[in-house]
C-alpha cells in the first residue's frame, strides 16, 4: 500500500472537468486507488465518488493505492493535481 497527502490548489478544485481528467488518469493503472478526505474514502476511478467528496481549492486529500503499480499511480495523480489542473 502506498499513500500520499496532497493539497488541491487549482481554482475549482476537483469538480466536473478536472475530476474527469483525474479519473481518466486513475483508470490507466491496474491497482486499486482511493481518495480520502477527512473520514470519507471513495474509489478514485468513480466520477460520482470523487465528486461526492466536494473537493475545493485548499482541500488536503490522501491518495491511497494498493497493487502492482501503486507508487506510479499515486505519483502520476499527485503530479496531475499539483501541476496540470491549474
Amino acid at each position: 500500500m502506498y499513500t500520499k497527502e496532497i493539497t488541491v490548489n487549482n481554482e475549482v478544485g476537483l469538480h466536473a472537468r478536472p475530476a474527469t481528467y483525474f479519473i481518466q488518469k486513475a483508470n490507466e493503472f491496474k491497482c486499486g486507488i482511493w481518495v480520502e478526505k477527512e473520514e470519507r474514502r471513495v474509489n478514485a476511478k468513480s466520477l460520482l465518488g470523487v465528486l461526492s467528496l466536494g473537493i475545493v481549492k485548499g482541500t488536503t486529500i490522501t491518495l491511497i493505492a494498493d497493487g502492482a503499480d501503486e507508487e506510479a499511480c499515486v505519483e502520476a495523480l499527485a503530479d496531475l493535481i499539483a501541476n496540470q489542473l491549474n
